[in-house]
């Protein structure tokens, strides 16, 4: 099966590196121009200089801040006023790491802007070329975690359960415009993110880290945990044709990690 995305236009978030990336890499490779979005200029630049360009890309970033809201607003607003997309991808960092009883408020707040706010301002921009183009693939990266918490994730938890309650609604209200939104739950990743929460976890119960990494891996049935390219198919998959019939659906992939049906 050929995934063709030549001529469409993505945005993904969160895309300097890690699954972010990883995402950005595949959609382009399967033909679409794509925006990066992330706060490392540095990283970005690096980045575009190695996105394919041999189906006629074009390929540009917007140098975001996810965790300032106001600011993020602007820079995206601006943007959508001369750019229009095909493709939404909306993928930030994860809040930080702690137990509910860790957690205040202003925490949650902060989180809500982060995971939840930006995710509908952009999607609610995005959203008016889609309608009129009657096509569009709006993919919400999330996590295992709003269907099996984890203890350590409570603002991650809460929030993201939301975004994915946002996407099935949203998916009732745009499938008539042939707009799909799907929202995929992320298991254990080979990222910075999981190795910076790895570290925490590993000084928390005083073991080495390769300890609790191989913990990780074996709680997973496959074994392993999984390499961000292999999440960068999945998304492509998604955001094709291919996948027209597949919408207001909650995607794990975990290598099985998830008990629940």
């Amino acid at each position: 099966m050929n995934i063709s995305l030549k001529g469409k236009k993505a945005l993904v978030g969160g895309s300097s590196r890690g699954i972010g990336k990883a995402i950005a890499q595949q959609l382009a490779e399967s033909g679409a121009s794509v925006t990066l979005m992330a706060r490392s200029e540095d990283k970005l630049n690096q980045i575009i200089t190695e996105l394919p360009t041999d189906q006629g890309q074009k390929h540009q970033y917007l140098l975001v801040d996810f965790t300032n809201y106001e600011t993020y607003k602007s820079v995206v607003f601006d943007y959508f006023k001369n750019n229009a997309i095909d493709i939404l991808v909306n993928n930030t960092q994860g809040p930080s790491a702690g137990n509910a009883l860790e957690k205040k408020v202003d925490d949650y707040q902060n989180a809500f802007d982060l995971l939840f706010k930006s995710v509908v301002f952009t999607t609610e921009l995005a959203l008016d070329h889609m309608i009129k183009n009657k096509w569009g693939r709006i993919i919400n990266v999330a996590s295992i975690s709003v269907k099996e918490p984890l203890s350590y994730l409570a603002l991650s938890n809460t929030i993201r359960a939301a975004v994915v309650t946002w996407g099935k609604s949203l998916a009732m209200d745009v499938g008539q415009h042939q707009i799909t939104v799907n929202s995929v739950l992320t298991g254990y990743f080979d990222t910075e993110r999981i190795h910076d929460l790895n570290q925490t976890k590993a000084k928390q119960l005083g073991i080495p880290l390769e300890e609790v990494k191989s913990n990780m891996e074996a709680q997973v049935p496959v074994k392993r945990i999984g390499k961000p390219e292999e999440y960068g198919y999945l998304v492509s998959f998604l955001a094709s044709e291919k996948a027209a019939f597949i919408t207001g659906t909650n995607i794990p992939i975990d290598g099985g990690l998830l008990k629940s049906l």
